[in-house]
């Protein structure tokens, strides 16, 4: 503002301080209301305009759930608002892959325990046709179709994907490496192996040797960073007054009992802290072949899972008096079903029970770990066939990519 040009302004406030108050005194009220009702105008308009919430759909078999499986569906999460997740029946899977390890049952279980998942549809079919995919867009009201950066094909080498793709779709995110449930399914295979190889270690050590140097192969590849850890955690501390609840468990091939252990152990308190035993104290007390999955491919699963708020990796075996304290614990709670320890000692969850907070809760289901490597086994043959099946279809799936490329 020019002084000069407006001395008539100052001239007034000096002769009329009375006249020109009130004039701006009104003047900041009525501006003060027409940014506040204006505000309040645009809000509303704002609310009315809101913008569509984006919903994205992904399909799997979800057999053998790993951290894989959890960082893809988060991945996917990422790229909208809600997220949809199909899940293959059996006999489907059966037909195309060979049986699964985890009925319909338990993978639904473990799929809708999964934190980033909204909705569930089951009876998914295995290639998305034409007609499954208008029914996405129109039933289901999906936006984008999601898959990884690796082959999903079917019997004759076609792309699963190819209508929703055509469509322009189809979004992809990146693969999470080091894992697969192929993977795990040649884990325990190879640590049956040396189990029953183990009692010929005395008699002929070279060939228990080059058992095991055949295993590499099996050997976890998993790297653990912050960055990933930090993905999969809530980042919540909880409140001043929460009633903070712990488990512990070696946690070993995430299963639908881990899924249905936690959720109840969660519905007795604010916040449930998971403590999830290292592998040489799951080794320790479950025998030298475990753990299958090792401690941080262990803790993403359970921190991938809705109920579990927090995670201390590398839990001891006994819960001691300075825990409990240090992470204000209201209450330890233990399943009726676990593996059964190596070694006879003192109980782990003696202070507790002395302090009066232990509570033992029925277990939902019967299933551990040792049951569902059981399952591989028994079935060793047709989970053989259908890893090399599957590498068979990812090569031949390379090879053609790698023509299309190089233009031959």
């Amino acid at each position: 503002m020019d002084y000069e040009n407006n001395s008539w302004i100052w001239d007034g406030v000096y002769y009329y301080p009375h006249l020109f108050g009130g004039i701006m005194v009104t003047a900041a009220l009525l501006g003060l209301s027409t940014s506040y009702f204006g505000g309040i105008g645009s809000f509303h308009k704002r609310k009315s305009g809101e913008k569509k919430r984006i919903r994205v759909y992904m399909d799997g078999c979800f057999d053998l759930v790993h951290y894989g499986h959890a960082n893809a569906l988060r991945q996917a999460k990422a790229l909208g608002d809600e997220l949809v997740v199909g899940v293959v029946n059996d006999e489907v899977i059966a037909e195309h892959k060979g049986p699964p390890v985890f009925n319909v049952e338990e993978r639904l279980t473990l799929v809708n325990g999964l934190k980033w998942v909204d909705e569930v549809i089951p009876d998914a079919p295995y290639a998305i046709s034409e007609e499954f995919m208008k029914r996405l867009f129109n039933e289901y009201k999906i936006d984008y179709i999601i898959h990884g950066d690796d082959p999903c094909l079917l019997p004759d080498g076609s792309d699963v994907y190819a209508a929703a793709k055509k469509a322009g779709r189809y979004k992809q995110i990146k693969r999470t490496e080091g894992v697969s449930s192929t993977d795990i399914v040649g884990r325990i295979l190879a640590s049956s192996r040396c189990r029953e190889n183990g009692k010929d270690h005395i008699v002929n050590g070279e060939q228990h040797q080059e058992e095991s140097q055949s295993e590499d192969s099996h050997i976890s590849q998993f790297l653990p960073t912050s960055r990933r850890i930090s993905q999969f955690s809530n980042g919540k501390e909880p409140g001043a007054n929460a009633r903070i609840i712990y488990i512990d468990g070696a946690f070993d091939l995430f299963h639908a009992g881990h899924v249905e252990i936690l959720k109840r152990a969660r519905e007795l308190g604010d916040f449930l802290l998971v403590g999830i035993y290292s592998d040489e104290t799951v080794r320790e007390h479950r025998g030298s072949h475990y753990p299958i999955m090792r401690l941080h491919e262990r803790s993403l699963s359970v921190l991938s899972c809705r109920y579990a708020n927090e995670v201390i990796i590398g839990a001891p075996w006994k819960v001691t008096k300075d825990m409990i304290t240090t992470f204000n614990i209201s209450q330890v709670v233990h399943g009726t079903v676990a593996e059964n320890s190596l070694k006879s000692e003192s109980d782990p969850y003696e202070v507790p029970k002395n302090m009066g907070i232990f509570r033992l809760l029925e277990s939902p289901k019967d299933t551990t770990t040792t049951s569902v490597a059981q399952r591989i086994i028994a079935n060793h043959e047709a989970y053989k066939k259908r890893n090399a099946k599957k590498a068979q279809n990812e090569k031949r799936y390379y090879e053609e990519e790698k023509k299309y490329v190089s233009g031959e």
